[in-house]
């Protein structure tokens, strides 16, 4: 047997077509994604606050329908609509953007793509669990996220190489090419047919998730109140008196950092278990917001975005593969979708409370928030029981 063929053992084409549809995806979102803190400060006079609940409203939406997506691909046992829908909505709201000139316009329309992500995740996340063998689920997320980060890198050096060639807007315009090449391949994943369930009500599907997936829950969405995202990141550049191309090329970094450690920490989780990966991914986090408390130099906030990138990759994969093995198989589109309901509906007061310390403390404040929380994390983890 080959390289190629043992590491590709037991993951199906379904993983890698979706793979590629996540790196179109995130190729074109990255065009648009980290030009938008810039967009919204430099270009419509926003301030941190804003920046916060842009990002912040934008998540929330997308969770909210994160559950009853998950919940209703479960009940008609059918994922693709969801996921061809929702990447359907995300690609025709990116060039949108162009047409901003105020801040709540940017809001609206940031909103408006979410709900694509919120009808598609849950429902791409089952399908790559049905499309591998169990004990390579954490390589198959790892090997999608992988795709997804790819993409994520291609989108932010076209943001680096087009913006000063043709602006914010037209550089959004642009975005819908790539945006449009990933709903087509949509069309080539396979779902297999699986025997009639009896229909289940909603109440009876939340009261199937085990304690342990419920309590996990708790924990990652209590987390995710600190993770003050990537914004904060570009921002915290920018308050150093780094320029806006400086700042996109440390986040380019970021995500490469992120793309080359997601597959191995799938394959790690694999190996010694789930829980340890993501304990270590939150104690990262937490050093990294120390670290961004007491950063200096150009040096630094580059080492800062690596471990940052490193951190996402930690959990990023992990975390899903986790909620799929702590839940009843017939339910997975129920757990995945609570699970990202739950962690997604903080991303609203979590990007409130890193924007409002920014701007009536200090910078300095929203990390220290972030690593309190982090701590607070991990000790309710290490009480989990699998």
């Amino acid at each position: 047997m080959s390289l190629k063929d043992s590491f590709m053992k037991g993951i199906t084409l379904n993983v890698i077509i979706l793979g590629f549809v996540s790196l179109f995806t995130d190729l074109s979102s990255q065009m648009v994604f980290p030009l938008i803190p810039l967009f919204l400060t430099n270009v419509l006079g926003a301030g941190g606050a804003v920046v916060g609940l842009v990002e912040g409203a934008a998540e929330t939406t997308a969770s909210l329908l994160k559950v009853f997506s998950g919940y209703w691909s479960d009940k008609i046992e059918k994922r693709k609509p969801f996921v061809l829908i929702g990447y359907g909505i995300s690609s025709l709201m990116k060039p949108l953007f162009a047409f901003s000139y105020i801040w709540q316009s940017v809001l609206g329309i940031r909103i408006a793509e979410r709900v694509g992500k919120g009808i598609r995740d849950a429902p791409r996340d089952v399908i790559v669990a049905n499309s591998c063998d169990e004990n390579v689920r954490g390589k198959a997320y790892g090997i999608h996220r992988f795709m997804d980060g790819i993409g994520s890198i291609f989108g932010a050096v076209l943001a680096f190489l087009l913006l000063p060639l043709f602006g914010f807007r037209k550089v959004f315009l642009l975005a819908f090419i790539p945006s449009i090449i990933a709903v087509l391949l949509i069309l080539f994943v396979k779902e297999k047919k699986h025997k009639h369930i009896e229909s289940k009500s909603l109440e009876v599907s939340f009261k199937s998730l085990t304690p342990q997936l419920k309590y996990f829950i708790c924990i990652a969405t209590i987390f995710a109140l600190g993770n003050f995202g990537y914004a904060f990141l570009l921002l915290r550049a920018i308050n150093l008196g780094l320029e806006s191309q400086t700042a996109i090329l440390l986040y380019i970094i970021y995500y490469i950092s992120y793309s080359i450690f997601i597959i191995p920490a799938g394959m790690f989780s694999d190996k010694i278990g789930r829980k340890r990966v993501i304990l270590m991914g939150y104690g990262l986090f937490g050093l990294t917001s120390l670290g961004l408390i007491f950063v200096s130099s150009l040096s630094q906030i580059i080492s800062l975005f690596i471990s940052y990138g490193i951190f996402y990759a930690m959990i990023d994969g992990v975390q899903r593969a986790f909620v799929v093995d702590l839940s009843p198989p017939s339910i997975k589109g129920t757990a995945l979708g609570t699970f990202h309901t739950s962690t997604g509906l903080a991303a609203l007061p979590a990007g409130l409370i890193a924007g409002l310390l920014w701007d009536k403390i200090s910078p300095e404040t929203t990390f220290i928030f972030g690593f309190v929380i982090s701590i607070t994390a991990i000790t309710l983890f290490l009480n989990l029981k699998e």
